[in-house]
């Protein structure tokens, strides 16, 4: 791999972090990463790049015969409570905790606790 190349790759080292919680980041040697070590890098490019964002309510864990059961007017009782704050995620990852808002006549998202700033500060560079 050309020097070039080398250091456009290294470009992304800890950014898969925001896309797979088990992965382990590449981790180059040693000596090839020195020289790119003082740079800053210039993420900005990364704002523009769409997220999937999931407002998750609740879970329950269910029997399959329970759920083949259920019919219109059901109840399943979820494991939140009533005014509890919401999970955030993004791309699958826990970010934040929320509550749900009514802006203009739609659902909005107003975020009580931010969980991983690291995430989203890595996009600040």
């Amino acid at each position: 791999m050309s020097q070039e190349q080398n250091q456009n790759f290294l470009e992304f080292d800890g950014l898969d972090q925001l896309f797979d919680e088990g992965q382990e980041p590449f981790s180059a040697p040693q000596e090839s990463m020195a020289p790119l070590a003082a740079k800053p890098r210039d993420l900005s490019f990364f704002r523009h790049i769409p997220v999937k964002v999931t407002l998750e309510v609740a879970s329950a864990e269910i029997s399959l015969g329970d759920l083949m059961q259920a019919e219109s007017g059901s109840v399943i009782e979820l494991d939140k409570m009533a005014g509890e704050a919401l999970d955030v995620r993004v791309n699958g990852r826990l970010l934040a905790r929320g509550e749900v808002v009514v802006v203009n006549g739609k659902y909005g998202l107003r975020l009580v606790e931010v969980l991983d700033a690291g995430m989203l500060s890595n996009l600040e560079h």
